[in-house]
């Protein structure tokens, strides 16, 4: 089967017949880099599927809407950054606790979690980004895994470009800095 153009796929929505096949090709296309996305910032696969899930079906809901000013993918990354605030914001006021220790509670669930293959270069990486403030690590995660130009992160966060540079110019330092201090923490334990 030959990948529709998103162009093709929004033509084919439109049109009742074809609606409910445009959007299973659209989830086909767009669902592992979503997932990932999501999951970069929630941590917890179940969690992660759950928000994966919140993303698409607010997608079919306002799918009509579209006026393609920019691109699909783009809209549906704006509606996963979204849904993952709005989770990690419910999970932080539903346990009433600030955002840092929501923070450590995902990095315990990343230690804990099964579904993490990563080596432990991979993990410390991710425990100096979980230390990062919410927009700085959603900005850091889109340059550095999703390798996003700052042009489209700006549609996607609306928020300037200059601002986005700053912020992941701030995030690089801070996890530099986490890195460095974990190696000085194991040089001084030899």
């Amino acid at each position: 089967m030959s990948e529709y153009s998103d162009k093709e796929l929004l033509e084919l929505f439109r049109n009742a017949d074809s609606r409910n096949m445009a959007f299973n090709q659209i989830v086909r296309k767009y669902q592992r880099r979503v997932y990932w996305h999501i999951r970069r910032l929630v941590i917890d696969h179940d969690d992660t599927d759950d928000v994966t899930q919140n993303t698409f079906i607010k997608a079919w809901k306002g799918l009509d809407g579209f006026k393609e000013d920019s691109q699909l993918f783009t809209w549906l990354y704006r509606i996963a950054t979204n849904e993952s605030f709005t989770f990690l914001k419910q999970k932080k006021t539903g346990l009433n606790i600030p955002f840092d220790d929501v923070s450590y509670g995902l990095q315990k669930t990343m230690q804990d979690d099964n579904f993490f293959t990563g080596d432990e270069i991979q993990r410390k990486l991710q425990k100096a980004i979980l230390t990062l403030p919410e927009k700085q690590r959603i900005v850091f995660n889109m340059k550095y895994f999703d390798e996003m130009k700052y042009e489209e992160m700006s549609r996607v966060l609306d928020t300037s470009v200059g601002a986005l540079k700053a912020s992941y110019h701030i995030a690089v330092k801070k996890i530099e800095a986490f890195v460095r201090k974990g190696s000085e923490d194991v040089r001084s334990d030899l």
